[in-house]
């Protein structure tokens, strides 16, 4: 998967733009959906909620998403059906949060999380895939389970 899109607040803005170039020099195709100029920041829900319309439409199948914790990105991108944020403060945290969660969004803080391990982290949620290197059973119990996310989701989205 070489596309992809990105976007933060302010807080997040150096490190986006760090992980960013990593990207283009990858041959990513790169979506910088905000902030691109520092002086003239948009707030971490504007950008988390166009990510998130765009997991959901289906123009992207990840994303990543940066303010000052990671968290306000990933609560707001979690309001949308379909759209699976998941906050992460290391390299391994980001490979699981594809390989046991499925997540489609890394959130990231800015304030937290140095240039050259955002980079590490980016590598590692993009290479990885749901169920990647677990065992055959836990992957078995994995897709029982994001079946039951989906049905838990299904009914809070439509009540």
């Amino acid at each position: 998967m070489k596309k992809i899109f990105i976007g933060s607040d302010k807080s997040g803005f150096n490190l986006k733009e760090a992980v960013k170039s990593y990207l283009l020099e990858n041959e990513y195709t790169v979506e910088d959906i905000g902030t691109t100029d520092e002086e003239k920041p948009f707030a971490f829900f504007e950008v988390a909620e166009k990510g998130a319309k765009l997991i959901q439409n289906k123009t992207f199948e990840r994303g990543i998403l940066i303010c000052g914790t990671g968290m306000g990105m990933s609560i707001v991108a979690n309001k949308h059906e379909g759209v699976y944020g998941a906050a992460c403060e290391s390299v391994y945290a980001a490979e699981k949060a594809r390989a046991i969660n499925d997540a489609n969004i890394l959130c990231m803080g800015g304030w937290l999380i140095a240039p050259i391990m955002g980079v590490e982290m980016a590598k590692s949620f993009l290479n990885t895939s749901f169920t990647q290197n677990l065992e055959d059973w836990r992957a078995r119990n994995l897709e029982k389970a994001r079946i039951a996310v989906k049905e838990i989701e299904k009914n809070s989205f439509h009540k």
